[in-house]
């Protein structure tokens, strides 16, 4: 490789691009890494971690409430917006700097800098300078997509922007039903603001089970935050300070502010995919293999800018994959079956496999299981609220293939599940594991009775 001027050149900071620098390097490559704005990448400055502490600040509200019932007797709460996003502020700095601490101390090589593909080897920077590399892994990550661009666009926000809101809105209008959309909801409604969600599919949360959809939606409209399903925003207007939000269904919404939380798209434009020879795949992405290699042999792609499961610890999973695959010698293939995710939504949501609809179309018996109830700790707070947990089961082999729950530390049961569904645990497995009392988790492994169970018909 000594005709190049590195072995490998990452373009994009985030969580994906700075795993396979660093595992590169550790693995003896020359590696030099270039991110425009801030390393860390949507994870760290503008997504999960910064969302997740906002998701904490919410949910105080509820806590000050919840704790009348267990005898503390709190002054009135107040709630400073400002406050709170300096001190996000500060541990997203701080993140950043471990980042480029980590890198640095790695022997790789950073270059604030936009960078482009010109051609299969070599990468141009901002200032014109060149940079020869034997391999080159993509990792931009992916960007917010703001929908159709209906009359009034410009008046509305992303994600991007609502972590550094001026203040707190008092009327928050939504667009979107996914991740994104219905965390911030929750988020705006914990801190005080009137929260309106608009989706324009049936139900929220497209793709999880139907169970946990519907009771997703059912608690947060219990708890404040309007849903309005079936429609969208065909225009937004302002009027001073506030906006009005008319809707496809002709109703009409006001709203001081709006987010568009319709998805995001790869991180691909005038990134010189064209110039390089890069194929690009059905669903918008970078086309990859299973080692996650481009059409062009020397170029690799992972995380959100290759569309394929666009969560952050796959991201990380695959830039150490490519790593080990390209310069230690070990090639690895990523496996995206059952990657347990969570919705840090009020209820939150964790879950991982197949959904009930899903199942019932591979396997020729289906088991569900379900269990709800109210939570121990509701019983003296009076928190209006229930905990759903659902396993579902291949009925032919009595492995379990899903596992779905909304409540309390959701998210974290869902981690635990996922290593037995990985590991092909039966539901006698389940079954034969000691409970742990009182817990939510315990009804994991007590649920005995079928709530339902399918035949998948012979003709399919």
């Amino acid at each position: 490789m000594s005709d190049y001027d590195v072995d490998l050149f990452v373009i994009g900071g985030g969580s994906g691009g700075v795993r396979a620098a660093r595992i590169a390097a550790q693995h003896g490559a020359r590696v030099m890494l270039a991110e425009e704005y801030r390393l860390g990448g949507t994870c760290v400055i503008r997504g999960c971690v910064p969302k997740k502490l906002l998701v904490y600040a919410s949910r105080f509200r509820g806590e000050f409430e919840d704790a009348a019932g267990f005898g503390w007797t709190l002054a009135q709460p107040s709630f400073d917006w400002s406050t709170l996003i300096a001190n996000k502020d500060k541990e997203i700095a701080r993140l950043e700097a471990a980042y480029t601490a980590t890198l640095t101390k790695a022997g790789v090589a950073i270059v604030k800098s936009r960078a482009t593909l010109a051609d299969a080897h070599t990468v141009q920077l901002a200032n014109g300078e060149r940079v020869r590399a034997a391999y080159i892994l993509i990792s931009t990550g992916g960007t917010p997509s703001m929908g159709d661009q209906i009359p009034g666009i410009e008046h509305a926000i992303s994600s991007n922007e609502a972590f550094h809101l001026p203040e707190l809105p008092r009327r928050v209008l939504i667009q979107g039903g996914g991740y994104i959309a219905v965390e911030f909801a929750g988020i705006f409604s914990g801190l005080g603001a009137q929260v309106t969600l608009v989706y324009r599919g049936e139900n929220i949360l497209r793709g999880f089970d139907d169970d946990v959809r519907q009771h997703v939606r059912a608690d947060m409209e219990k708890h404040g935050v309007k849903v309005v399903t079936g429609c969208k925003i065909a225009a937004l207007k302002r009027n001073g300070a506030h906006l009005a939000a008319h809707l496809t269904g002709g109703s009409q919404i006001a709203a001081d502010c709006a987010m568009f939380a319709v998805g995001r798209l790869p991180n691909i434009g005038k990134l010189g995919v064209q110039a390089a020879g890069i194929a690009i795949a059905k669903n918008g992405g970078i086309s990859v293999d299973e080692y996650s290699r481009t059409s062009v042999a020397n170029i690799y792609a992972v995380g959100d800018v290759t569309n394929r499961v666009n969560l952050t610890p796959v991201a990380i999973r695959e830039g150490h994959a490519f790593a080990d695959t390209v310069f230690g010698g070990k090639p690895t293939a990523v496996d995206h079956t059952n990657v347990p995710t969570a919705v840090f939504s009020d209820p939150e949501v964790g879950a991982v496999g197949l959904t009930e609809g899903q199942a019932r179309l591979h396997c020729v018996q289906t088991d569900i299981y379900k269990a709800m109830f109210r939570p121990l700790r509701a019983t003296l707070s009076g928190r209006d609220t229930t905990v759903l947990l659902k396993l579902v089961v291949d009925g032919h082999s009595g492995r379990v293939v899903g596992c779905h729950m909304v409540g309390e530390r959701a998210a974290e049961m869902a981690q635990l599940a996922a290593i037995a569904i990985k590991m092909r645990a039966t539901k006698a497995d389940f079954d034969a594991t000691m409970a742990l009392h009182p817990t939510t988790a315990e009804e994991l492994v007590t649920m005995r009775t079928k709530s339902a169970s399918y035949a998948r018909a012979a003709a399919e």
